[in-house]
């Protein structure tokens, strides 16, 4: 063995010694079997040192052995002279393999000749063995420095770590990190491979993909950069990207490196840089989705929680700064949209300004029109990010993202943001669902997207520089009808003359009955930012007309969601419309919409009274008796809650004389809401028996339009009154006869989706079944009860009296 040379003859001992055959050794160690054979026979005299670190932890040799190992690899490493295979040899890129044939000397002395440049697409690759360099040239594509100010992540880097945990994976471990700009994708890759450099210690390498850029870096010249790093020669590079890819995936196949590939362009750049087979882990971030790439684990990053925003905060500008004002400190984070390169932002400001309180940089930021430009310090800066994602889309997809900023509500469907870009909903959510991939807008639902703040904000300013003023005034405005003939469309459905009523309105998307109530009052629900918004902008623009309707037909639905102080909004803004328009029918009859809302929604009970009087001398000077009695219905209902109960009673009948004065739906539901009323002023009277008699009647009324006309309002109706009528039975502790009659409302509240108001029945059902003893049955009732209530706390929806 003389002539194997010291390292193989100490290596080969080894081996020998801990009872292994090559093929375990090379196994173990993660070198090529060849490889190690080389270094053994002596064609490998002096490997690098962690191929040597890696032999010797497989054979479990200590100190000194490991020592001496070393020894004698750095003795067998050639000086000075470029080492280049004999002819003889099958040529080494079939052999890959950390310390294996690639192995060369550290640099070419200075007499060495000039590496060849590499050679063009069109040339041949050059012929015969491959002159190479080091496996790992130092500095090339090293990665940068860690953040050691890096905050939070830490379930996506356990993630990471778990996924990377394997030493003998079945399929090459590809990460693809992607989101929107300013998320730290980046710092997160770089950290993590950082952190993985112990488990990985063929190489950590980090590649600018370049994609934001305007000539992002094509595959070919990107695995150029990667083949030269790993240590092939520059006349031993391939031309091809085909074949450049190919002696890549050879080289990495059995090297444990990580490989950082980031800011990608696009699936076909990132392809020919991913390993085929073998232990390398390969780290893609990028702002796009890449949906088309293969075979990847997906990551996708999201803002930082607001705890996680601040100790980012308190990292970089100093934990005693943020500790002094932690409001201040927590109100800076949010104005940051708890984006990293926000929040990054913000601290250097605060560090390089340090008499600068925290709470006037959070001042100062509050300022829409100024946030921006705050968000900018040296070559750190908000705006490029997004003008560089923005710049690369298509105008059909920039001028969708400019009209998102349009959109009132924290998010919205493709249908709303249709009638802003003026395009189909189909159009809409295709261009959505590209830019979702392209990091700038967000699933938030299954049907509903939306913008980070900032995102938001630099939509705003491109729409302001990119269109024409009257040009986005006009698309407003259009948008704005739409979305209302929408609502009060849907606002329709809920009234019982609604055939009536569709003419005055006018058709609209959802009319005609066509639409379900149960989706109709969803729409309503979930879009009233952007129907609010767009009365308020018709008020301002003097549709008068247009804030009428819609809050005429949606006065009905207003009785489903009593919890919902903006109906003081809502019906303000019609009365103040009917006046300008001097319509005054509409006036009375908004004045007592109004009125509802103070005593119903707000509890101000005394405004309420004084607008449901303003609203009876309008109803008396137009002769209309139904805005008469109900005028006088609110006005006992205020009463009634001031607990002026002869009062309340007093009005409760003239309501009803002047119900009986008109015949149509209304005024029937009407009667029934004042017997409902007036016999609760008769229970609080201490006149159990005859508010027992009275709600028995409003119970049949209530039921014979449930018969006759069965709708949620109708069933709403019997529910209430099916309840109070409970409720008047346990006055008098009646308790077999209280029980029934809430047993009676719940299958009422049943038919109309189980409303919270549900849960107050419940509650007294529960109690009336203890009062009879039957403690069980109580205890499975108030658990329903308390599920209820604790799946939706809102107050409970009711035709209130």
């Amino acid at each position: 063995m003389s002539g194997t040379g010291e390292f193989g003859r100490l290596l080969t001992g080894h081996r020998v010694t801990a009872g292994m055959t090559q093929e375990d050794l090379a196994a173990t160690a993660g070198v090529s079997l060849r490889a190690l054979g080389d270094m053994e026979r002596g064609r490998t005299r002096g490997p690098q040192r962690r191929t040597v670190q890696a032999l010797a932890a497989a054979l479990g040799l200590d100190g000194p052995q490991t020592a001496a190992l070393e020894r004698a690899a750095q003795a067998g490493r050639p000086r000075g002279v470029r080492q280049v295979p004999p002819q003889s040899q099958a040529p080494q890129s079939q052999a890959p393999g950390p310390g294996g044939p690639f192995t060369a000397p550290a640099k070419p002395s200075r007499e060495a000749p000039a590496p060849r440049p590499e050679a063009a697409p069109d040339q041949a690759p050059p012929v015969g063995p491959a002159p190479l360099a080091d496996p790992a040239v130092p500095g090339a594509l090293a990665l940068p420095r860690d953040l050691a100010d890096f905050t939070a992540r830490e379930q996506a880097l356990a993630d990471l770590a778990a996924l990377t945990a394997d030493r003998h994976p079945a399929h090459p471990r590809v990460v693809l990190i992607s989101g929107q700009p300013g998320l730290g994708k980046t710092a997160f890759a770089l950290h993590a491979a950082h952190a993985l450099a112990p488990a990985f210690p063929d190489g950590q390498l980090s590649l600018d993909l370049g994609g934001m850029g305007a000539a992002p870096l094509p595959a070919r010249e990107a695995l150029g950069q990667v083949l030269r790093a790993l240590g092939v020669a520059d006349g031993a590079v391939p031309a091809g990207t085909e074949e450049r890819a190919g002696l890549f995936r050879a080289l990495v196949r059995d090297r444990r490196l990580v490989l950082v590939l980031d800011n990608a362009a696009d699936e076909s750049q990132v392809r020919p840089l991913l390993p085929g087979a073998g232990p390398a882990v390969t780290i893609v971030t990028s702002r796009y989705a890449l949906p088309g790439l293969e075979a990847v684990h997906r990551l996708r990053l999201d803002v930082l929680s607001p705890a996680e925003a601040a100790a980012l905060l308190a990292r970089i500008a100093g934990p005693e700064r943020v500790e002094a004002a932690p409001d201040a400190a927590a109100e800076l984070a949010r104005l940051c949209g708890y984006l990293p390169l926000a929040l990054r932002i913000a601290g250097q400001r605060l560090v390089a300004r340090p008499q600068q309180p925290v709470a006037q940089l959070a001042r100062q930021l509050a300022a829409e029109e100024n946030r921006l430009d705050l968000l900018e310090t040296g070559d750190l800066a908000v705006r490029p990010a997004f003008e560089l994602s923005y710049r690369r889309l298509p105008a059909e997809s920039r001028l969708v993202l400019r009209r998102c900023a349009l959109t009132a509500g924290q998010d919205f469907t493709a249908a709303v943001l249709a009638h802003y870009a003026g395009l189909s909903a189909a159009r809409t959510e295709l261009v959505l669902e590209q830019l979702v991939d392209a990091g700038l807008v967000q699933p938030a639902t299954p049907e509903r997207y939306r913008l980070h703040d900032l995102v938001r904000l630099y939509a705003g300013e491109r729409l302001a520089a990119d269109e024409p003023a009257g040009a986005v005034a006009a698309a407003r405005t259009e948008a704005g009808s739409r979305l209302l003939r929408e609502a009060a469309a849907h606002g329709l459905r809920f009234d019982p003359d609604r055939t009536a009523a569709v003419g005055a309105v006018g058709a609209g998307p959802a009319d005609g009955g066509s639409v379900p109530l149960t989706e109709a009052a969803r729409w309503l629900e979930e879009e009233h930012p952007e129907w609010l918004a767009a009365l308020h902008r018709a008020q301002r623009e003097g549709r008068h007309r247009e804030v009428i309707d819609t809050a005429e037909a949606m006065h009905w639905f207003s009785d489903r969601l009593l919890s919902w102080d903006l109906w003081g909004e809502v019906f303000q803004l019609s009365v103040d419309a009917a006046r300008a328009c001097g319509d005054r029918p509409a006036e009375a009859a908004h004045v007592n919409y109004l009125a509802w809302t103070y005593i119903t929604c707000l509890h101000r009970y005394q405004r309420g009274i004084e607008l449901a009087g303003e609203g009876l001398e309008l109803a008396r000077a137009i002769g209309d008796h139904e805005q008469q009695g109900w005028a006088l219905t609110y006005l006992g209902s205020g009463l009634r809650h001031l607990q002026r109960y002869r009062e309340a009673s007093e009005s409760y009948q003239r309501a009803a004389d002047a119900f009986a004065e008109v015949d149509n739906r209304a005024a029937m539901i009407g009667r029934l809401v004042t017997l409902r009323g007036a016999a609760t002023c008769l229970r609080h009277l201490g006149r159990a028996e005859e508010a027992v008699d009275l709600r028995r009647r409003a119970l049949a009324g209530a039921l014979e339009l449930v018969e006759r006309w069965s709708s949620p309002l109708m069933h709403l109706l019997a529910a209430m009154t099916a309840h109070e009528l409970g409720q008047d039975r346990a006055a008098l502790k009646r308790w077999p006869a209280a029980e029934k009659a809430y047993r009676q409302a719940l299958v009422h509240y049943e038919a109309i989706g189980r409303p919270d108001s549900m849960t107050k029945a419940l509650t007294e059902l529960g109690t009336a079944l203890i009062e009879q003893g039957r403690a069980d049955e109580a205890r499975e009732i108030l658990t329903e009860a308390l599920t209820d209530l604790s799946a939706d706390g809102r107050p409970g929806r009711a035709v209130a009296p």
